[in-house]
């Protein structure tokens, strides 16, 4: 008997009415970004940091180089504080240099339209890449962070180690209409209930699409051993007061004989 394929349909609609996401179907426009460039720089400075770090080390990047040549005239030097709040700030500053002065060299100062040519930029990686198709310029594509991989994982759609797997097999198996919102939507999820520790399955919009919430509920074992509940130990013995009792001291002095 085949196995039903996963209802990304309803998971997607019931995500987007958890979070207020509006119809995922309508084109998904870009957010705190004026062009592709700007995904792309503001994707290297969001990795090993936190959204709010990115956004304000953003905002303060792109009001003096906004674009592929202004940077890359740039000096690291001048760059470092203006990124400090993301943390690492020496090493991506020269980063996101080079990979201005690359695109300036290379392609003429526009950011690749696809995969391949994405990949060969300085501080790209596969969930860079990605991003940079969706949020960029609207181009389907599975961009994977750690958000994405655990969840892909406890709703039992794949079954890997690392989000460079899990990108593998969600581009496999997810038909592509579903590929440009399900890293925004999932990333939410991640970050609200869909935890890394603890996750709310009570509360969650997607529990009965969810192999671990559904296997929680049963109290069966999840398909991520992490996700178990912690094994119940039995109640220990209260330890009595003080030295052997008048009786047992007695019984130690007969064998003793």
């Amino acid at each position: 008997m085949s196995r039903r394929p996963f209802d990304w349909e309803a998971v997607l609609d019931a995500l987007s009415a958890q979070y207020r996401a509006g119809d995922w179907r309508v084109p998904y426009l870009r957010d705190h970004a004026e062009s592709p460039f700007q995904v792309l720089i503001g994707t290297i400075l969001s990795q090993r940091t936190r959204d709010a770090n990115t956004d304000r080390a953003s905002l303060a990047l792109f009001a003096r180089f906004p674009d592929a040549p202004s940077l890359a005239r740039a000096r690291p030097s001048e760059v470092e504080p203006l990124i400090r709040a993301t943390g690492f700030y020496r090493v991506k500053a020269r980063v996101i240099v080079a990979t201005a002065r690359e695109l300036l060299g290379r392609f003429g100062g526009e950011v690749p339209r696809e995969l391949a040519p994405l990949l060969t930029l300085p501080g790209v990686g596969p969930k860079t890449a990605n991003c940079v198709l969706v949020f960029g310029y609207g181009i389907p594509g599975v961009p994977v962070d750690t958000h994405v991989h655990r969840i892909a994982n406890r709703l039992g759609v794949v079954r890997t180690r690392t989000p460079e797997d899990t990108e593998e097999r969600l581009r496999a198996t997810v038909p592509q209409r579903y590929w440009i919102p399900l890293n925004p939507l999932l990333v939410q999820h991640g970050q609200n209930l869909c935890r890394p520790h603890r996750p709310q399955c009570g509360r969650c919009p997607i529990a009965e699409h969810c192999a671990t919430g559904r296997a929680l509920r049963n109290g069966r074992r999840p398909p991520r051993p992490e996700d178990a509940p912690p094994a119940r130990r039995p109640p220990r013995t209260p330890a009595r007061r003080g030295g052997p009792s008048r009786q047992s001291r007695g019984a130690a002095g007969r064998r003793s004989r």
